[in-house]
């Protein structure tokens, strides 16, 4: 090499060396690992992300879905990941209700570090607009008039879906029987095909349906009434049983990922989170804004593992 080349390498290293920060992160690409199928919540919250943060960060933000076993296939892959800040994972309670089961080769705490927290939603028990059932009293009353003849769909056994149902339905003493389908979508397809009696669903996915009238939400499981949903009360108020329950929605990364990369994809989410564009996409989605980073989600996560495990062995709920 001549001596000129060897001044010109030595000249650009020296350039790159000095560059800030957020001049090296214009050149990265970041995988998002989406656990669920296309369509679902937290795909959805998940292109918004990519997308307001590859324009504001300017950035390589690519989304990748990786459905299966009930979130564990995606799950362990982002496990698996380099812990370099490159890769995260979008995260529901699914993440913290497999452990509960012994479901899946991970531990929430100690396989990944938390990111962010950034929304919640509903979880809303539907019927088709032309069902019979105007309440959950008419359905679970028609669930005692014919033992094991009514089902209940959800996305995936041992979700947070399933464990609302079984609530309800220890609480109730009826027997239902419950179908699980690999997401929500296709357990409200199955709904409209008339194959099931009524799905748990997360809000997201039906929320253009029940706007549209074509489906009918009889209760949801949240702490109070949803706006966006007058007409339904909540499982505390049918004087049932109480219990409340929201799905959250959340990103974490790859145990051992360097603090500084972990502050940086904080200061992405949050600022993507609060940008104007963002803000009145979520409520359109069915998502509410809630973030919180760091410690702050971590411990949440803990404590949902464990609020997740006392249910499984109070209820009894296992993986076939």
């Amino acid at each position: 090499m001549s001596m000129l080349r060897i001044l010109a390498a030595a000249g650009l290293a020296t350039m790159l060396l000095a560059l800030p920060e957020g001049a090296w992160s214009q050149s990265r690409t970041v995988k998002i690992i989406v656990p669920y199928a296309p369509g679902s919540g937290p795909d959805i919250l998940s292109r918004l992300m990519a997308d307001q943060i590859g324009r504001m960060q300017g950035v390589t933000m690519l989304v990748e879905n990786r459905p299966g076993a009930g979130t564990v296939v995606g799950t362990e892959a982002a496990a698996r990941a380099a812990p370099d800040g490159s890769t995260v994972l979008t995260v529901a309670n699914s993440f913290v209700a497999n452990p509960a089961v012994n479901r899946g080769n991970y531990n929430p705490s100690t396989s990944f570090d938390p990111v962010c927290q950034l929304a919640v939603t509903p979880m809303v028990l539907v019927v088709l607009a032309s069902s019979p059932y105007k309440t959950l009293d008419d359905l679970l009353a028609a669930a005692r008039g014919k033992p094991g003849e009514l089902s209940l769909a959800s996305g995936g056994p041992a979700s947070s879906l399933h464990f609302a149902f079984e609530i309800i339905k220890r609480a109730a003493k009826v027997n239902m029987t419950y179908v699980p389908f690999g997401g929500t979508g296709p357990s409200i397809n199955a709904l409209m095909g008339g194959h099931v009696t009524s799905v748990f669903a997360d809000y997201p996915t039906v929320v253009s349906q029940l706007k549209a009238g074509t489906l009918r939400g009889l209760v949801t499981t949240s702490p109070s009434r949803v706006e966006e949903l007058p007409g339904v009360p909540t499982l505390n108020e049918t004087g049932l049983v109480k219990y409340e329950a929201e799905i959250f929605y959340g990103t974490v990364a790859p145990a051992r990922t360097p603090p500084e990369a972990l502050t940086q994809l904080q200061g992405w989410f949050t600022a993507a989170m609060q940008a104007p564009e963002v803000k009145p996409k979520l409520p359109q989605q069915g998502l509410f804004s809630s973030v919180r980073c760091g410690t702050a989600f971590g411990a949440m996560i803990k404590q949902q593992v464990e609020d997740y495990t006392r249910v499984a062995r109070e209820a009894n709920i296992k993986v076939e």
